[in-house]
Formats: structure tokens, C-alpha cells, sequence
């Protein structure tokens, strides 16, 4: 077998790897209305290539979405987040600090930021 084939056999296996899940696995977000009882959350979430629409989550109820982050670790969905007439913007995934923490994301919106659950909870302040 010449070098040639051999570099064009590795890489259609790495491709294959890549693309079957070895590396570029799922990943789940679900966002979680945890503001006051009655309090409606607006969310818009979008990616660099994604735009999830607007979603009405009311008080207890959440919503979820699923993506395959990519191989250079830039994965990045962001989100405009209103209620009680404000608006805020947090980054719900980012792959480069989400990836070793969670790959099933639950995030519960409350009034002073969001919070990541995990084993306890990781909290931030809006931007």
C-alpha cells in the first residue's frame, strides 16, 4: 500500500471515529424555569449556525434541546432570557467550560442568574 493510501485510509478512520461518537458526542441542555410561582420565562437560544426560536416556558416547566458540540471545543449557544420585564443574556452552553462538567446540562433560571446542576450547584450573575 503506498503512503498515499495509508494517509487517506487514517483519515477517513478518524472522520469515522469523529463522526460515529467516539469523540463528538451528544450534548443535552435543559433549561428549567425556577423563577417565582406564576412567573413566565421568554428564552431565545441561538449558535453561531442555530437559532432554536422563542420559547415560553411557564413557571415548573422547562425546555431541552440536543446539538453534537464540535471537535475544536468553540461550541457556543447563547440566550436572551425575559421576565418580570427585563431582559437578560447568558452563554447556556459553552463548550469550553461546559465539556468536562456535564454532556446532560440542567440549568435552573432564577431571578439573580442561572444556576448549573450537577452533583450541587454551579450559580452566575446575569451579564
Amino acid at each position: 500500500m503506498n503512503p498515499c493510501s495509508i494517509i487517506l485510509l487514517l483519515s477517513l478512520a478518524s472522520l469515522s471515529a469523529v463522526s460515529g461518537g467516539f469523540i463528538a458526542h451528544k450534548a443535552q441542555v435543559l433549561v428549567y424555569n425556577d423563577l417565582a410561582a406564576g412567573t413566565d420565562l421568554v428564552v431565545h437560544c441561538k449558535s453561531k449556525n442555530d437559532d432554536l426560536g422563542v420559547r415560553h416556558v411557564a413557571y415548573g416547566s422547562d425546555f431541552e434541546f440536543r446539538f453534537r458540540p464540535d471537535f475544536f471545543f468553540t461550541t457556543l449557544f447563547h440566550c436572551t432570557m425575559e421576565f418580570n420585564g427585563a431582559t437578560h443574556r447568558f452563554d447556556i452552553y459553552d463548550q469550553e467550560r461546559d465539556e468536562a462538567t456535564c454532556h446532560h446540562c440542567v440549568w435552573k433560571v432564577r431571578s439573580g442568574g442561572p444556576c448549573l446542576i450537577v452533583d450541587y450547584e454551579i450559580c452566575y450573575p446575569w451579564r
